[in-house]
């Protein structure tokens, strides 16, 4: 009797192992959804049709926000937004990226200054969800980049910085998105 359980006992330890091993091979095949052949790293390359979407995934789906999509790819911060936050995201319009000086956004991008690209994204998030009911005039938010920005409520629109008005505002899973008219850039 022995015997049997040993056998019983060594064959499912076996089989467990073999389960794991394969479950593990089928994770680390999974590849990037864009179609290449780079593995999957990180709360980004979770691929759900389903859900409701991230900041990110909001963000990627606007065809408004092109320029602040590609800014976030370059300065690598695509899976700390897929990350289950909670943030709020003040985020810029292709238009409000246009009214930047000629030459602005195509030299943040550039690889060398991602530490520069980084501080001004960071400086429209905060952590935290900021509904537009609490968006009250006078109040100053805490960003990710360490700075701070202060609310304005004026004729009836929320202010950030008494420059950047809020023009829509779009829930997310792990968080809210305030559609703003310009570029917050943080104080030096």
């Amino acid at each position: 009797m022995q015997k049997i359980t040993k056998l019983f006992i060594g064959a499912s330890i076996i089989l467990a192992t073999i389960s794991c091993s394969n479950s593990n091979k089928e994770a680390t095949e999974t590849t990037a959804p864009t179609g290449t052949d780079q593995p999957v790293v990180g709360q980004s390359g979770v691929q759900d049709d389903v859900s409701a979407k991230n900041v990110v995934q909001v963000a990627i789906g606007s065809k408004d926000h092109t320029t602040l999509v590609a800014a976030v790819k370059a300065a690598e911060l695509v899976d700390v937004l897929s990350n289950a936050g909670p943030f709020t995201v003040f985020a810029p319009t292709n238009a409000a990226f246009d009214k930047l000086p000629p030459g602005t956004v195509d030299g943040l991008l550039k690889p060398e200054q991602k530490e520069n690209l980084q501080d001004i994204l960071q400086y429209h998030v905060s952590v935290g969800v900021y509904q537009t009911d609490a968006l009250t005039d006078g109040k100053t938010i805490g960003q990710v980049n360490g700075g701070n920005i202060k609310i304005t409520n004026k004729d009836g629109k929320i202010m950030i910085n008494d420059k950047a008005t809020i023009i829509a505002t779009v829930q997310a899973t792990n968080g809210v998105i305030h559609v703003i008219d310009e570029v917050l850039l943080p104080s030096k």
